[in-house]
């Protein structure tokens, strides 16, 4: 039914798509221009189907013909008008050539015309392709840009995603550590209430004791000297017939001394309510600690997983993690959150029972081999024996005999020096020396599920005296 419907849009003369169709008296239609060069050929103007004359030299556009030819081409036929009617604009000829250096289609006229005298061409259909090879060599770099633009999008669509995660996962942990805070704080809240009440109640009853002590003897004494009035209110000869007994009933009584004061009755507020904010600070360090070093989740490795408190670090199942710029390069490792440019800093580190791990620092670039390379000392357990490596020298063993525990790693930054020792035996195991220049991060390393942690520092707590003008503080060091 297409190819019906495309016969029935096509003009007499050229058998192609009407193109700006007129139409004469007779009903009939033409293109245009095919009906002025069919004109130029005749004496007569006259249709060139039926052969009837015409009376009008220019003939009315056919606008329904048109029209039906613009829905048709609309509806996607595959010899739409505009490809069944490439035709120059000069000429009226079918374009077949390519001109390549006005990278335009031309007809076989425009060929051989003034406008384009000794010019190259290709046929449309070569043309075509080399143009498009052309075109695809221009369109590779935006491929390949669009390419990592993907590619970047999924890291930060998987940035976007974890960052919610850590938000999370993070907030729970803060009200975690809060939870510790208040239940130690409600807890010493009772105590120190209980302590308050036991005192009130011991306080209370020493001086019910002494109030009902003192209401005996009130009593005692009121009684003696109700009657001893009533015999003195008695007739003369009754007063002296028991005169005897009142002088030994007021002789017999206790000593009239005065009630002993009592001393400490009265809560101790000081003990209580003293420095009350500082002693509950200073009893909280057996449960609070203080690390020379935080591990940098964001720096780790997705085979580690670390502690909540992000003071040591283990093996574990690789997580779907986002490739930042922080993130070390190096697999399975983590550096601290901290890095040192001067000074000296000393932490040290649990491995236990760990036997594949690596301490050290990382930092500066060095150049080596004709490139640069992050700076990286280092000891090194792994197959039951230690090893040193720096990235500016070569790996060597070292004499370490002993089981280690506990290490002792410190870094001497303005004196060049990078040194590491057992924390149980006092034992120097290794020192590195060398010019440093950039800031320096501690760096753990393992593939063992046992964790590496490490240790906190002893907190004390010192209350000093100021001068006069300074008020008094303390400090937790």
């Amino acid at each position: 039914m297409a190819s019906r419907s495309l016969d029935d849009l096509s003009c007499p003369v050229c058998q192609e798509i009407f193109k700006n169709p007129v139409v004469l008296s007779c009903s009939h239609s033409f293109c245009k221009d095919c009906l002025q060069r069919w004109w130029r050929t005749k004496q007569s103007r006259e249709c060139p189907c039926c052969k009837r004359r015409s009376s009008k030299s220019d003939p009315p556009r056919n606008l329904a013909l048109k029209n039906l030819i613009e829905v048709f081409s609309q509806e996607g036929d595959p010899k739409s008008p505009e490809e069944s009617e490439a035709l120059c604009s000069l000429h009226a000829e079918k374009l077949k050539l390519f001109c390549l250096d006005h990278q335009e289609p031309v007809c076989v006229v425009c060929r051989d015309s003034r406008m384009h005298n000794n010019h190259r061409f290709r046929p449309i259909d070569e043309a075509a392709v080399e143009q498009k090879e052309e075109i695809q060599k221009f369109l590779k770099p935006f491929q390949e840009r669009l390419k990592l633009f993907e590619q970047v999008k999924g890291t930060w669509d998987l940035t976007a995603k974890h960052l919610k995660v850590q938000a999370t996962n993070t907030e729970s942990k803060i009200k975690g550590q809060f939870k510790k805070l208040h239940k130690f704080l409600e807890e010493e809240e009772e105590a120190r209430i209980c302590a308050l009440r036991e005192e009130e109640k011991q306080k209370s009853q020493m001086m019910k004791e002494k109030i009902d002590a003192l209401n005996t003897e009130i009593a005692a004494l009121s009684a003696t000297i109700r009657v001893t009035q009533q015999e003195l209110r008695a007739e003369d000869i009754s007063f002296l017939q028991n005169y005897k007994t009142a002088v030994k009933r007021v002789q017999q009584c206790p000593p009239l001394d005065e009630p002993e004061v009592v001393s400490g009755a009265l809560i101790d507020e000081v003990k209580h309510l003293g420095n009350l904010r500082f002693n509950i600070w200073n009893k909280m360090r057996g449960i609070v600690s203080y690390s020379p070093l935080i591990l940098d989740p964001n720096t780790a490795d997705p085979e580690l997983v670390l502690s909540e408190d992000l003071t040591s670090v283990r093996a574990g199942e690789r997580q779907q993690l986002p490739k930042n710029l922080e993130r070390t390069k190096f697999s399975c490792s983590v550096l601290s959150s901290e890095g040192f440019d001067s000074g000296t800093h000393s932490w040290e580190v649990a491995v236990g029972a760990n036997k594949d791990w690596e301490l050290g620092v990382l930092g500066e670039f060095i150049q080596k081999d004709g490139r640069l390379q992050s700076g990286l000392w280092r000891i090194m357990f792994s197959s039951g024996k230690f090893t040193a490596f720096c990235t500016s020298g070569s790996e060597k063993d070292l004499p370490v005999e002993q089981h280690v525990q506990r290490i002792r790693v410190h870094l001497d930054f303005d004196g060049g020096k990078l040194s590491f020792c057992d924390v149980d035996t006092n034992t120097h195991i290794h020192t590195f020396t060398h010019t440093f220049t950039d800031t320096l991060f501690p760096y753990i390393y393992t593939e063992n599920q046992l964790p590496v942690k490490i240790l906190p520092l002893k907190i004390s707590v010192k209350a000093e005296r100021q001068s006069q003008k300074s008020s008094r503080k303390s400090s937790p060091y």
